[in-house]
């Protein structure tokens, strides 16, 4: 409480930082996920089978959570941190500085900004500067990567399907539309730029840096829809640096193991037609709840 007897709402010094807190350390961090594949979890078991099947992360979901969707329980985050000696991430709401605050007091390592929870701000995503741990933002195209990536984003996450339906087909047309954009900008000319970051409303230095290097300036991983390791390997024969793998690999899945591991396996070998067979064959099929949904949802973030 303010002398004057007003309420301070927010303050500065309830956060870290953000020179404390550099950029270059976070992106580094999130380097060491690359050629990995990152598995969404909801119990513990689930947690130590994809630490056994190889993944380089588990990203924490609550089963059966009914009402506003939020941040996973802190104490069974600390569960999960315990069980399991890979890194963890979890998820916090779109804008939701404090969810945020209190999964770094938690210790996670990494934290994803997630359109698949409610929406807590529509109309800012959180100052990412501000924080330690580095954090994940999903995209539909170069000029929202790019902006999440000004706010502090360490990883872009190219993304569509949100209801878990197996649908990849809005994944690959995310992905092949952030690559396509890139392949139009190193093919212009450097005065050609300033235009084309104005037309996706991106940060100019951003879209010159991507330029420069041929691609996204931060780790780029691509979720939805991936269950099988063909869909893997597409994502990464596409150009992307790893996948997000999501919970209805183990909820419709006879020998989750089996399949986790091959998918692990083709994001390492994405390349190699022998481990591809080896990995695909013999695989349960019975995955009767992977149906391609006819309806289309809209994340948020489309024009943020």
């Amino acid at each position: 409480m303010a002398e004057d007897g007003t309420v301070t709402l927010y303050n500065n010094t309830a956060i870290t930082d953000a020179k404390k807190n550099p950029f270059s350390i976070k992106s580094g961090i999130a380097q060491m996920l690359r050629g990995g594949a990152i598995v969404e979890v909801s119990t513990l078991n689930q947690a130590k089978l994809a630490q056994e099947a190889g993944a380089c992360c588990v990203v924490i979901t609550e089963p059966n959570r009914r009402g506003i969707s939020h941040m996973p329980d802190p104490s069974f985050i600390k569960q999960i941190k315990r069980a399991v000696s890979i890194p963890v991430m979890a998820r916090s709401r779109v804008g939701h500085f404090v969810e945020a605050q209190i999964l770094e007091r938690v210790g996670v390592d990494y934290i994803d900004e997630s359109e698949v929870l409610a929406i807590a701000d529509e109309d800012n995503f959180i100052n990412k500067h501000n924080f330690r741990s580095p954090f994940i933002c999903g995209c539909r195209n170069l000029g929202e990567a790019l902006r999440r990536v000004r706010e502090g984003a360490a990883m872009i996450r190219t993304q569509r399907d949100l209801l878990g339906t197996g649908n990849i087909a809005e994944t690959v047309k995310n992905v092949r539309s952030v690559m396509g954009e890139i392949r139009i900008l190193n093919n212009m000319d450097e005065d050609e730029v300033f235009a084309f970051s104005k037309k996706i409303a991106a940060p100019y230095d951003l879209v010159a840096q991507t330029k420069q290097m041929g691609r996204l300036p931060v780790v780029h991983f691509a979720a939805g829809g991936i269950v099988t390791p063909a869909d893997a390997a597409l994502m990464m024969q596409l150009g992307c640096d790893g996948v997000f793998v999501g919970s209805e690999v183990f909820s419709n899945c006879l020998d989750p193991y089996k399949r986790l591991r091959g998918i692990v396996e083709a994001v390492r070998h994405y390349n190699d037609p022998h481990v591809l067979v080896e990995n695909s064959c013999g695989l349960e099929e019975e995955m009767a709840g992977l149906n391609v949904s006819e309806e289309r949802m809209e994340p948020f973030g489309g024009g943020a």
